[in-house]
């Protein structure tokens, strides 16, 4: 009887061993399905890549974090080139995406405002709204009226302050030094609305209080809302039909919000807001929204897909950023993205 016991613990331990072994046999035969690359040269410059230029100098849309290049736009680009079946290279061309477009540096570059877009290449439907946002801490707040006693913070020279200036008037405006010091005197009561780029303003409440995040809510806008969009060669009608394609599927399939939800901790939806006057076609203002500071705004949700500017991009985070911001506002200290002074969302 104990002879056959023995038996059977040994007969039951060589077919555990030979389920494991073929077990691990098969996860070592496993390779994923690979997609076929979309396009191909001429169609884009490099077999197997996509070259995506960016504005390193627009946090959090582009900026530098431990070397590399990280933001919403690298996300949405990484997510393009897997679509495609493309790795990825990503290229700082700064504030002249026409220039790389033309000579060829980039296959598509990304965070193009249309409201000041380029007329020498293709533009994209926007696939991220931007525009002046006012932010409250609750959707309760109510909206301000001009001519009211309502006080609202926005960092010194930039566009946004100089919108609430013009329709509530100096006297309503505390200018502050960074868009991190305007959220801080909303927070302790000082004011009652701050004034910034919907984009870096949430960007930056996000990251406040040492990255715990500050919840606010936009309560209207003072310009109408534009967006970010992308560009191709106006002549590459072949890769702006095939982007253009996958960048739409990006927006309806959730994919754009979710990596909105990564850096700004909620999608944008602007649209459905009332607009208090209409600063849009004003050139006036100063340093541009891209860099509202949000100084010391410290845990802006990771960062984005890292990448080293030729291959795959990987979920890096922490984008700690000094000074980028609102077009000419800039967010200080927000994980993951180097020291970079932008403004609140620029009047170019």
């Amino acid at each position: 009887m104990k002879k056959k016991f023995v038996l059977a613990v040994m007969a039951a331990t060589v077919a555990c061993m030979m389920f494991v072994l073929a077990g691990c046999s098969g996860a070592n035969d496993y390779q994923p399905a690979l997609k076929s690359a979309e396009v191909a040269p001429p169609v884009i410059d490099e077999e197997g890549t996509l070259r995506v230029g960016v504005n390193t100098e627009n946090p959090p849309l582009a900026g530098m974090g431990s070397g590399k290049i990280i933001g919403i736009d690298v996300d949405i680009a990484a997510a393009i080139a897997d679509e495609m079946g493309l790795k990825i290279s990503v290229v700082d061309v700064g504030s002249d995406p026409a220039s790389a477009l033309a000579e060829d540096k980039v296959d598509i570059v990304m965070g193009i405002d249309s409201a000041n877009s380029e007329s020498d290449f293709w533009v994209s439907p926007s696939y991220l709204p931007t525009g002046i946002a006012i932010f409250a801490t609750s959707a309760d707040a109510g909206i301000p009226e001009p001519g009211s006693d309502a006080t609202f913070a926005a960092q010194t020279s930039s566009k946004s302050a100089w919108a609430v200036s013009n329709e509530f008037g100096e006297d309503a405006l505390k200018s502050t030094d960074s868009l991190s010091d305007a959220f801080a005197a909303l927070q302790n009561g000082e004011v009652q609305y701050v004034a910034a780029d919907a984009i870096i303003g949430l960007y930056a409440a996000h990251g406040a209080n040492d990255g715990q995040g500050m919840d606010v809510s936009i309560v209207a806008m003072l310009m109408k809302p534009s967006g970010y969009s992308m560009g191709v060669s106006s002549d590459n009608t072949d890769l702006q039909t095939a982007a253009g394609d996958v960048l739409a599927r990006l927006v309806e399939n959730g994919t754009i919000e979710v990596i909105e939800r990564k850096w700004l901790g909620t999608s944008l939806v602007l649209d459905s807001l009332t607009v208090i006057g209409d600063t849009s076609t004003s050139d006036e203002g100063t340093s541009s929204d891209a860099g509202e500071a949000a100084d010391d705004s410290t845990g802006a949700d990771d960062g984005s897909g890292d990448t080293d500017d030729t291959g795959d991009a990987s979920d890096t985070g922490d984008a700690n950023s000094t000074d980028t911001g609102d077009s000419d506002e800039g967010v200080g200290t927000v994980p993951g993205m180097d020291d970079t002074d932008t403004g609140d969302e620029g009047t170019e």
